[in-house]
């Protein structure tokens, strides 16, 4: 039986705000660790974030999806795999959940709760990785989805710890990453004022994967598919 969509919402928030403690927490504790060297910082911030994706996404998948990201959401509305109605809540979610997460992280490591990014993400480059990385990992999800649905978790894992490294934007390829990671003045921060564009850059990303996908993959699955750790389920 499918889940409320109360109960999916929930999940939803839950995952983010573990990804997003996991993500600020692992820069805090790599600034802290690294001696300076910002190449062995990124690479302890990356491998945290890779780890918890795939936990998450085995974790909450069989009850919500596990989304964590708005573009993915919204892409899978567009493919009529989730109802408009329930985007809202999942979006609202995975913000409010991901806003949890960096405040916790910094409560963790007794920063001050409130802060906003001084670092300054912008340009043409950060704007093309934040298409690429966004692009990239929905096909990631449509394309497994399509042939090997239980690959999802493992794939999207991987993807991710691979994208913080060949886009020069590390990776944010979520708006609700985006968001929360801009009230962060740590390693993993944004400003404000950049997270805007790499928003829009996102969005564009997940809209040139869907169109793609449907060339690429020409499916239909039963049902409204939400899961992507257990695609099988059906409501």
């Amino acid at each position: 039986m499918k889940a409320s969509l109360a109960r999916r919402a929930i999940a939803e928030g839950l995952g983010t705000a573990f990804l997003l403690a996991a993500v600020v927490g692992s820069g805090i504790m790599a600034q802290r660790l690294s001696g300076g060297n910002d190449a062995l910082a990124l690479l302890c911030n990356t491998l945290p974030t890779g780890a918890i994706l795939t936990v998450l996404i085995l974790t909450f998948g069989p009850l919500s999806g596990a989304h964590f990201n708005p573009a993915v959401s919204v892409a899978f509305a567009l493919r009529r795999e989730l109802p408009w109605p329930e985007v809202t809540a999942y979006i609202a979610a995975q913000i409010a959940g991901g806003l949890i997460g960096v405040w916790t992280a910094h409560l963790m490591f007794e920063l001050p709760l409130w802060q906003l990014s001084q670092n300054v993400r912008t340009g043409p480059g950060q704007w093309l990785g934040e298409f690429v990385a966004t692009f990239g990992l929905l096909l990631t999800i449509l394309g497994c989805m399509a042939r090997a649905p239980t690959a999802v978790p493992f794939a999207v894992g991987l993807y991710i710890t691979s994208a913080y490294w060949f886009t020069a934007s590390t990776s944010f390829a979520n708006p609700a990453v985006t968001i929360a990671r801009s009230i962060s003045d740590t390693f993993a921060g944004i400003a404000p004022s950049a997270a805007p564009a790499f928003i829009a850059a996102q969005f564009v990303g997940m809209l040139a994967a869907v169109t793609l996908s449907r060339w690429l993959w020409s499916f239909e699955l039963p049902g409204a598919e939400t899961r992507l750790a257990d695609p099988t389920q059906r409501p």
